[in-house]
């Protein structure tokens, strides 16, 4: 976190296809205090921002290449790939389709591909776009097809084109980055993203985590109770009183 004119500000990069939005809305009911700042950004970009100290936290795809990266890392969620083509398109008539069904098809390949290819299907056009949005615009005017994960797919949605999943082509992984050590702020964020209520705390000893079980079960046995679902603690006694005094 840092300050500027002694406000405190908590900066996220962020790149296409991810949505910080309802992380947003959380922070700011939950520290209004601090300035949220969102600083877009290509998935190249993202870890450099964070190890020039430009922003404190990054949202963005992992690539082969961050693996040597001493940032802590969350993994967040796995996106389904996809191919994007004319709508259409032959390929299009399939609600699925596999890396096997692109064997025939001429695929463009953007410099900022983030798909971990071990090779790619069918032939790769020689031409590589600069970015993942102008290789859009050629599947757009037929030049061959183009495998995304599929939040760009939504995001550079047309009404001339079509996605459909590639169930075994690569994965993309989204995940929240930033450096160690981790301060207050960030744990609060990381908190947010993971889904810790306001009131959650990761400390606490295990006596005390067993304690409260054990409180909780017990209080659901004696709503049960009380509810007639399940027999009390002195239903037996009460039965041998009754029996006694026949």
């Amino acid at each position: 976190m840092t300050t500027d004119d002694e406000q405190p500000r908590f900066r996220l990069a962020y790149v296409p296809g991810t949505t910080p939005g309802k992380w947003a809305r959380r922070w700011t009911q939950r520290h209004p205090g601090i300035r949220l700042e969102l600083h877009a950004c290509e998935v190249p970009d993202a870890i450099r921002l964070i190890a020039d100290g430009d922003v404190d936290a990054a949202l963005t795809r992992l690539v082969a290449s961050d693996g040597g990266s001493a940032l802590n890392t969350v993994e967040l969620y796995t996106e389904d790939t996809v191919v994007i083509a004319g709508v259409d398109h032959y390929l299009t008539a399939a609600a699925q389709l596999t890396v096997a069904d692109l064997a025939d098809e001429q695929l463009l390949q953007p410099l900022d591909a983030v798909l971990a290819w071990e090779g790619l299907p069918g032939t790769m056009i020689e031409h590589r776009p600069e970015t993942t949005a102008d290789a859009v615009e050629l599947v757009a005017a037929g030049v061959g097809v183009l495998v995304v994960p599929q939040s760009l797919a939504r995001l550079h949605h047309r009404k001339d084109l079509a996605h459909r999943v590639v169930t075994d082509a690569p994965a993309s992984i989204v995940a929240l980055c930033w450096p160690a050590p981790t301060d207050d702020v960030t744990e609060d964020f990381v908190g947010i993203v993971r889904g810790r209520g306001v009131n959650s705390s990761r400390g606490g000893t295990e006596e005390h985590r067993k304690r409260s079980a054990k409180e909780k079960t017990a209080a659901k046995r004696a709503a049960r109770e009380a509810a007639g679902k399940v027999p009390g603690r002195n239903f037996g006694k009460s039965a041998a009183r009754r029996r006694g005094s026949r």
